[in-house]
């Protein structure tokens, strides 16, 4: 029996064949100050619906893995901020067993999208290599989720606080193709560029869905990172946030920040050291990155009924 609950939009949409884009909570939770935080989630799912998709929001409410959340799911979890758990692959049966609260990572939102059947998830960033993993091992498991889990996340590359060309590594090492769209280079986050050059670009929506629909139907067991840089209005240029991500480093290694407290404090850290700069930029490029996954959901879906 499927431990799933659905709410009554996404179960009609699944019912109904309809295009579903899923989206992750640990930006309602940890990624964000509230308000911004639940404004910010309650935008996304606006943002779906008005690009022809169903929005399925995802988390664990006391226990119960949601796919798709209540207006009221949100503000409580928006409400909640840090006390939700942080959850990846290894926190799902505690927190199903002890009934807790949390907000599902880049890796907890594969797991329950493939799960309930949804191919298509919108992000911000990924998680990847930290710039200390030779001393320190961190790496974020989003990276080991998309070597496993049949899922099309579309994000504004990875997080420009890693080390993103260990991260392209693993990634190509694990057999995960990474597209740009629209793109030549790994988009860091808040820049449209980072310097490093992926191998597939691709302009066209039909075209980005004929290589994701292929990579299913050839039955290849990794999910996809599709590549979207921020809209170049909202960016942050790659030199000026260089300075700024590595004055952040400096001070969570004074204050020994580690482990999954480290990426909420540096976004954290980054918002005050642009002045909020950053936090707008990351509604955007996440704003962005629905819209783009909404219009894959509907061309898959188009391309499965031809």
């Amino acid at each position: 029996m499927s431990l799933l609950q659905f709410s009554p939009e996404v179960a009609d949409a699944l019912k109904r064949g309809l295009p579903l884009v899923a989206l992750e909570s640990t930006v309602i939770s940890h990624g964000m100050p509230y308000p911004q935080n639940m404004e910010t989630a309650l935008t996304l799912q606006a943002v779906v619906r008005e690009n022809g998709a169903v929005p399925a929001t995802i988390a664990v409410i006391k226990g119960v893995p949601k796919v798709g959340l209540t207006d009221e799911e949100i503000k409580l979890l928006a409400r909640a901020g840090r006390e939700a758990v942080k959850m990846s692959r290894r926190d799902f049966a505690v927190v199903l067993a002890q009934k807790k609260t949390g907000a599902t990572t880049v890796a907890g939102t594969m797991i329950l999208a493939e799960k309930a059947g949804i191919r298509v998830f919108a992000t911000g960033g990924i998680g990847g290599v930290h710039r200390d993993a030779l001393r320190t091992m961190d790496i974020s498991a989003d990276l080991q989720e998309l070597a496993r889990t049949r899922v099309a996340v579309v994000s504004a590359g990875v997080k420009s606080i890693l080390d993103l060309g260990l991260t392209l590594e693993y990634l190509e090492t694990m057999g995960v193709p990474v597209i740009g769209y629209q793109t030549n280079e790994l988009p860091a986050f808040f820049s449209r560029d980072s310097g490093h050059r992926l191998p597939v670009r691709v302009d066209r929506i039909s075209e980005l869905a004929d290589i994701v629909r292929m990579q299913w139907d050839f039955d290849l067991q990794t999910g996809m990172l599709i590549a979207n840089p921020v809209p170049r209005l909202y960016e942050i240029p790659r030199e000026e946030m260089d300075d700024i991500i590595h004055k952040a480093l400096a001070e969570a290694a004074i204050k020994q920040v580690r482990g999954k407290a480290i990426t909420p404090f540096l976004l954290s850290k980054i918002n005050q050291l642009t002045g909020g700069k950053s936090l707008e930029t990351n509604i955007e490029l996440i704003i962005h990155n629905a819209r783009v996954a909404s219009q894959l959901a509907i061309q898959l879906k188009i391309k499965n009924e031809k």
